[in-house]
């Protein structure tokens, strides 16, 4: 599944990728649901060596970088898939608009403080991606300084990759017409209505130029430290599966071992049976 996500280099074109295909799988949702809940107890294990390898001095990390338009998922995805996962080797960082200490700063200041710590999966719901998407779209910044982004964030993960960080990036690729269904459902009960901010619609009228935007972002920095995956994310069961297994291929490809111990195992079992003072 992972080479079948994988975005080769060159030329991104979006429209070509579809956005309810299931590339990979061949099951049905119910399959896949079994599938990715079956990836629970590796997803848990390994994680945990991570950690434990983190705790004993280790330096390795994993990072997912989660992006893509509103209703995309990347909220589904963190319950679904990283919810597998022991929540105390995990850190979840949302990214919105910066704050005026943020924008006094280099746009990846904010970034590097809340990379995932040695042992840890960090997981980005948005990221250093929007200062190259958002700020284009929306003209926030001049068109050199964006040219400047793109290098800038190449070196910066080249940099992380050498340090012992494990990169996942993943764009979830949703339809125009599933947004609409979404938006419409979550107009449609009171209980989702926390969730709606009108100014959803006045980006949908962007579609077009965030797609450019995102074809661009993704062909610039689409690496092989670092390289892009495009989720076709119409079916949630299927983004999730997708996220899961990415998740799980890099998590192997790391191959946390348990620490060996720093102390004499026999003989503190003999103190333990011996010279127990509660015994």
């Amino acid at each position: 599944m992972a080479a079948s996500l994988r975005v080769p280099a060159g030329p991104v074109d979006l429209a070509s990728i579809t956005t309810d295909a299931t590339p990979g799988f061949t099951g049905a949702k119910k399959d896949g649901e079994v599938v990715l809940l079956g990836m629970g107890d590796p997803l848990a294990d390994l994680q945990e060596r991570l950690f434990a390898e983190g705790r004993s001095g280790g330096s390795r990390n994993l990072l997912l970088v989660l992006q893509g338009m509103d209703t995309s998922g990347k909220g589904g995805t963190l319950r679904s898939t990283v919810g597998l996962m022991d929540p105390q080797g995990v850190r979840i960082t949302s990214f919105k608009a910066p704050t005026e200490e943020e924008r006094a700063h280099d746009f990846l200041w904010r970034i590097a403080k809340a990379l995932p710590e040695a042992g840890y999966v960090g997981v980005f719901d948005r990221s250093h991606y929007e200062d190259v998407l958002i700020a284009r779209v929306r003209s926030l910044a001049p068109p050199e300084e964006i040219e400047r982004r793109y290098d800038a964030i190449n070196a910066f993960e080249a940099d992380l990759v050498e340090g012992g960080t494990t990169i996942v990036k993943c764009m979830l690729h949703i339809s125009p017409a599933e947004q609409k269904e979404r938006l419409l459902a979550r107009l449609n009960h009171p209980n989702k209505h926390w969730k709606y901010n009108p100014g959803d619609i006045d980006e949908r009228s962007q579609w077009p130029v965030y797609q450019e935007a995102y074809e661009l972002a993704i062909e610039r920095t689409n690496t092989g430290a670092a390289p892009w995956h495009v989720v076709p994310a119409d079916r949630k069961w299927y983004r999730n599966l997708a996220i899961g297994s990415l998740l799980l291929a890099a998590l192997e490809d790391m191959g946390p071992q348990w620490p060996k111990a720093d102390f004499d195992v026999a003989e503190e079992k003999r103190r333990l049976t011996e010279e127990d003072p509660l015994r």
